[in-house]
This record gives structure tokens, sequence and C-alpha cells, in this order.
């Protein structure tokens, strides 16, 4: 177990591995030869270390199965399969939860953590119980919407939200469903979703009146500006800031945030009983009494509706103004009712030039690379802008050329000292878990005990961020080396001495823990705890463990371990002796690893 001092040389090794300082020789860097020269970047994979690489990005991690796919159909046709696959969805699995035969000790009683655990089942493509042990495979389609859930943020740290599972795990399915789809679609469905109603509060908005003091709340208005679309300042097509006098352009005002405020004033609850146009059955003098919220209420799951006795129909709005802008100056005439004024603002937004290179910015962040090049965040935000037929906002396009553009592919060549990100902590927990073929006994899987909580281990759970500014901004810098270069480093915002130490231990009980005794380790009693596959690997790491860590290098590392660290390692299990040294060696091989300077950077 690690100590303040360790967890000191752990975050001095990880700033190291950015690549900053020289790696141990000799080099482990790959000779790119005539690789991203004269190849497509789609008509590979040409080895396995190139599958394991773009399943890193694509995925929540590589399997030697999936390796072996990938190699077989090429990355085209396995973006195709994956694009063709519908979305693996939480709330079915809350319903089926909660209408289990009674267990002792609340274990089917719904809460926040039954979501984590239908969140890990998707993520791992884990066998799931409430469907007959069918097993997701929409991967992709499952990190793209972890990706987008760290861009349109909503979190159980909100109060209320805090205490309704159905919610959170309905707006994990909406940016699912969405991922694949049109950038348009996913920011009304995102605005009207009552969960970011709720956690933005511009649900039961009300129209502006001086006589009670009440004026439109603003807060989703910036947000959906400032995290969610186009930023606070202006940018070129490459994504970098466009300068006047040597300073950058904002965006909008304040005016701006106003205007916005009051197109979304009159949305509420969808089971009100209300009609569109009337609030008969609402209490006049207290707008919230219109509505209803529960545990497992489809209040949650539909979109919010409009009353129009709450939406400001008579002032003009200012809206974003901009070049080619479809409406005069920015500004929405009087007159519309809420879903028309709604519609006419999204519009706005989304016609907004900074939108492509914003938004594919922060996805490539999420998915390949802290510091993209401009040139590389200009190709995707063209694919954004026009996917071929004209069509703006397909995110399936957008995708496909994040994962597909050359920098992606050949970026730990082109750029080998500032290329790639720091591993969040929860996406090392799922690599292990799909790289050992993690199982339950019965499908049910509780991955937060024991206690505290899943973010108290990692800084970060699914939809658990402490606020809408994500875990980390996309624009953090460490200080020091990283800052004085000008570069990016968003996850390292949450890596402390606290989170390396409490990460690296709770790696170490997932590597060693279940393993001993089988006395001294939790387990929840049902079976649901979940254990690595350590038996495949034992046999090999007994008669071969420098094939075992090769086997690892490729799961982990993408092939791309040092020859320094391949020795160091095998010194290290060689040294293993005894009967059991099979499942010692693996234990012991998955903990260092795990816990390396070169495994902690993503290349």
């Amino acid at each position: 177990m690690l100590r303040s001092r360790s967890a000191q040389v752990l975050l001095s090794l990880a700033l190291c591995a950015t690549g900053i300082a020289v790696a141990q020789t000799p080099s482990h860097r790959p000779d790119a030869g005539m690789r991203s020269g004269f190849e497509r970047t789609d008509a590979g994979p040409f080895s396995d270390a190139d599958a394991a690489r773009f399943l890193t990005q694509a995925t929540f991690g590589p399997t030697l199965a999936e390796i072996a796919h990938l190699r077989s159909v090429g990355y085209q046709a396995w973006l195709n399969e994956q694009f063709a696959l519908p979305a693996s969805t939480q709330v079915p699995y809350l319903d089926w939860v909660e209408n289990l035969p009674p267990l002792p000790i609340g274990a089917n009683t719904v809460t926040d953590d039954t979501r984590i655990e239908v969140w890990t089942i998707n993520a791992l493509g884990a066998p799931d119980p409430s469907r007959g042990m069918a097993a997701p495979a929409d991967q992709l389609r499952q990190r793209v919407a972890f990706a987008l859930s760290e861009i349109f943020v909503v979190s159980n740290k909100n109060g209320t939200l805090a205490y309704q599972p159905w919610a959170l795990a309905s707006w994990y399915d909406m940016l699912a469903e969405n991922a694949f789809g049109n950038y348009r679609d996913l920011l009304e469905d995102a605005t009207l979703h009552p969960a970011m109603g709720i956690y933005l509060t511009h649900m039961q908005n009300q129209k502006a009146d001086a006589g009670h003091n009440i004026r439109p709340d603003e807060n989703y208005a910036r947000e959906v500006l400032q995290l969610f679309s186009i930023g606070l300042v202006k940018l070129a097509d490459d994504g970098t800031p466009v300068l006047s006098g040597g300073q950058p352009i904002p965006t909008y005002g304040q005016a701006t945030v106003r205007g916005f405020a009051a197109v979304l004033t009159g949305w509420n609850w969808n089971n009100t009983g209300c009609g569109p146009n009337t609030y008969v059955c609402c209490d006049e003098s207290n707008y919230s009494n219109c509505g209803r919220y529960g545990y497992n209420l489809p209040s949650w799951k539909l979109p919010m509706q409009p009353i129009e006795a709450f939406h400001d129909n008579t002032s003009d709005k200012q809206l974003l103004d901009y070049a080619g802008v479809a409406l005069p100056g920015g500004v929405l005439a009087a007159g519309g009712n809420a879903p028309q004024e709604l519609d006419a603002a999204l519009d706005n937004i989304f016609e907004h030039p900074n939108v492509g290179p914003f938004i594919s910015r922060r996805l490539i962040q999420r998915l390949v690379t802290s510091n993209p090049s401009p040139a590389y965040v200009q190709r995707v935000a063209a694919a954004f802008n026009n996917n071929g037929n004209g069509v703006r906002g397909d995110l399936k396009a957008t995708v496909r050329a994040i994962l597909l553009d050359p920098e992606a592919r050949f970026g730990q060549w082109m750029y080998p000292s500032i290329f790639g990100k720091l591993r969040e902590p929860l996406l090392k927990n799922t690599q292990l878990w799909r790289a050992m073929s993690a199982t339950t006994e019965t499908g049910r899987i509780e991955t937060l005990n024991p206690y505290p909580p899943i973010e108290d281990w990692y800084g970060q759970g699914p939809l658990r961020s402490q606020s809408v500014f994500n875990f980390f901004q996309p624009d953090y810098r460490n200080s020091g080396e990283i800052s004085s270069l000008g570069l990016f480093s968003p996850e390292f915002q949450i890596l402390s001495d606290i989170t390396a130490v409490s990460t690296s231990n709770r790696l170490f009980s997932l590597s060693f823990c279940w393993y001993s005794d089988g006395n001294s380790c939790w387990t929840n009693g049902h079976g649901a705890t979940l254990y690595l596959d350590t038996a495949r690997d034992a046999s090999l790491a007994a008669s071969n463990p420098s094939a075992l860590l090769d086997r690892y290098s490729l799961l982990f590392m993408s092939g791309q371990m040092s020859p320094f660290m391949h020795q160091t390692l095998l010194t290290r299990v060689n040294a293993i002796s005894g009967s059991t040294r099979g499942r010692q060696r693996v234990q012991h091989a998955l903990y260092l690893i795990l816990n390396s300077p070169e495994y902690s950077i993503q290349k």
C-alpha cells in the first residue's frame, strides 16, 4: 500500500511520462519507417499492436478476441459494425432490479450504485443478467457516450439527482442513443431532458415579472454556450482563438445570456397534466406545484413540455450574432411560442461556426490526445461541418474522422514528446477488467464495495462530477514544464497525492485481493463480486514470463512497453517461484504495469 511519499514519486514519474523527459534506453520509440507516409490511415490495422492502440481509443479497453476481430475485418468494417449496433441502455436494468424477488439487507433496492452497476456491465461488455446474460457489444457507442458525459455534464452531486437513479440512467441512455446521431438533436434532447432541467435549473424557469421580482434563470443559458457548444471566444476552423489587437474576441455578452434565458422560460415536467397552452391544473401562485417527480416515474424519461403561460413571448431576444446568422443581428423577434423560440435558439447555436472546432477538439481530447494539432482539429471540424453529403453535425462522421485521422493513427510517431493523454483512473479500471475477462457468478456487479464510493478511490465516477465543468477542464495545465510549453493536461487535474495513492490501492485490491486465501477479502455474499481471470494466463506466466509481459504490453500498452520496463518486470516476476508462481506472476505483473509511468500515458 502506498504512502504519501510514494504518491509524490508517482506524480513525478507520471509528469515525466508526458514525454518531456527522455525515455530510458534502449529507446522504445517505434521506427515509423514509411508507415505514416504511404499507407491510408483506414487501410489497417497491420499488426496486433495497431489494433490494440485503435481499440484503446475507441473502446473501454482491448481484448484478445477484439484485437483478432479487428485484424480480420479492418478499421472501416469494424466502425460500420459498431455504428449499426443499437444502444445498450440503463433504464431497463433498473426496472429489472426493482422487480426482482426480495433479497436480504436491501440487496435489490435501486440506488445510484445500481446505475453504476449497469454502466459497468455496458462498459465491459459483460453478460447482462437482465437480458438473459447477453453481452452488450456496442463498445464504441458506450465509449463515445462516456466522452459526451464529460462534456454535457449532469451529476448525482446535485441534491435532487443524488436520489433519482432513473433520472441519471435516462440521461446516459439519451447520450448513448445520440452518440452517432446529429449534434443538433443531441443539443435539443439535452436541453429538454428533466435531469438537465433540474441540474442547471431551467426547468420551471419563468418569464420576467418585475412586480414579483422574478427574472429568468440564466444558469443553463450560460453553460449551453460556454461548455456545450461554442465556448467563450471566437475560434478559427482549426480551433485556435481569433485575435483582434492581440486579444481573443468574445463569442457573446450578457445581453445574449439574457436572451437565451428568456427563450428557456415556460418548460416543465411532462406529466403535469397541463396542455401545451394552458395551466388549468396548476397553482398559478406557485409554478413549482405544476409538476411532480418520484423515484421511478415516467417524468424522468420524457422531455420537458411547454406551458405557455410562463413563457416570455412578448420581448425581442438577443441571441448569437455572427457572420451568416439567419436572424438579423442575432435578434429573435417577439411573438413565438415556447417550442418555436427554442427551435430558433438552438438553430442559432448549431449554425455558429465555433461549434465544429469546439466539439471536435473536446472529443479528440477525450478519445485520443490532450494536445491535438490545429490541423487535426480542422480536419475533424470539416467532417462535422459537412459529412460529405451536405449534412452538418453528423456525429458518426465526426467520430470516424477522429479515429481515422493520420494524427490518431500515427501521432505517437509524428509528435512523440507531446502526443497522448494521461489515462483516466476509471478507464484504467475498465481496461483491466476487459483485458482480464472479468466476470461474476450471477452477472450482477457490485463494483463499489467495500466503501468508500468509486469517486473517492479514483477522483471520478460516471455522472458523478463535482461540478458542471467535469472532473477536469479541457484547458487545464500543470504548472512547470507543461504550462511553460503551452500544453494542456486535463486529466492531471484529478491526479493528486490522494488519488495517486487511492487509485493504486484500488488496483492492488483488484489485482491481488480476490485471490488470496479466500477468507481475508471482501465478498458480497450473493455472487456479484467481479473476478479477474488470472487462470487464463497462469500457465504462460509459469513457463514463459517474457511472453506474458509481451501479452500485457499488447493489451495494456499497445505493444509500446520499453525494453527497460520489460526487463525490469521480467527480473521481478522471475524471482517469484513456487507452486502458485503462475498466478502470482500474473498478479504482480498486472499491478506493476497498471501503476507504471509508461502505462499511465496513453500513446
